[in-house]
């Protein structure tokens, strides 16, 4: 008598539920492989929009990962399966969660937009949170910054999208500025044509823009000249050492000394 009244009740059960279950499995087994394709479509679509390297398999992962998602939880929805608990255990998850990684999520929320936006790429020289070197990675959560004396600076995300950055290789060129005082009694000139002849023959000097030479103010016992020269972004402080060394054998080669030179 109680075998056929589990029989009774699991034919009844099967009878209710079958129909939603094979349905359920059905709308698995076809969301699983449009994923599949979606997937496919999406890496080829980044690939040919150039999607930045470390950000492409992210986005993929994070898509997939939500689509299949939603499906499980479309399908529950349609066998029958009660969500509420379910919904209130994700969502006391999720506001822990979010709590405890409130700085990870808004540093890899900033990482993102970095790499998105691009206000920067790998390879430029740029000043931020006080460091000026050459950005060596751009990861989601840090950017690695490399500086002139060789140290390996670590700055969160964060840090670089909500403050100031200073890209000074962005335009591929950079203007040295460089100011010199002299006496009356010398000629600018004689200054001027000193100047120009040592950065003739800079190898590392643009010739465009056009370079200015003047006088950028005069003062009871003297003038001071303004040398603006532009010069390669990459490898600017070298050709700044270089060519100030060059303008001041130049000088005393010439006779002229500044205030202050033996």
């Amino acid at each position: 008598m109680k075998i056929e009244q589990f029989y009774n009740k699991a034919y009844t059960w099967i009878l209710q539920t079958g129909p939603s279950v094979l349905l359920g499995i059905g709308v698995l087994i076809a969301g699983f492989w449009l994923i599949r394709i979606l997937s496919r479509y999406l890496t080829a679509r980044m690939y040919k929009r150039n999607i930045d390297p470390s950000l492409a398999p992210f986005l993929l992962s994070l898509a997939v990962t939500t689509l299949r998602i939603l499906l499980i939880v479309s399908v529950m929805q349609i066998i029958g399966i009660q969500m509420t608990v379910f919904a209130a255990l994700i969502g006391a998850i999720g506001v822990a969660a979010g709590l405890a990684l409130s700085g990870t999520l808004q540093n890899f929320t900033s990482g993102v937009l970095i790499l998105i936006l691009k206000p920067f790429h790998v390879g430029d020289n740029i000043v931020a949170q006080g460091q000026e070197g050459t950005v060596t990675a751009i990861k989601i959560f840090y950017t690695i910054v490399t500086t002139y004396d060789n140290r390996t600076v670590v700055i969160p995300n964060s840090k670089l999208s909500n403050e100031v950055i200073l890209n000074v290789s962005a335009s591929g060129n950079r203007r040295l500025d460089v100011e010199l005082k002299f006496t009356n009694a010398i000629e600018f000139a004689t200054v001027k044509q000193i100047v120009n002849d040592v950065l003739d023959r800079a190898q590392n000097a643009l010739k465009v823009p056009a370079r200015r030479i003047g006088i950028s103010s005069i003062e009871p016992d003297g003038y001071k000249v303004m040398v603006n020269v532009w010069l390669d972004a990459h490898g600017f402080v070298d050709t700044k050492m270089e060519i100030q060394e060059k303008i001041m054998e130049a000088l005393k080669t010439s006779g002229l000394k500044l205030p202050g030179m033996g």
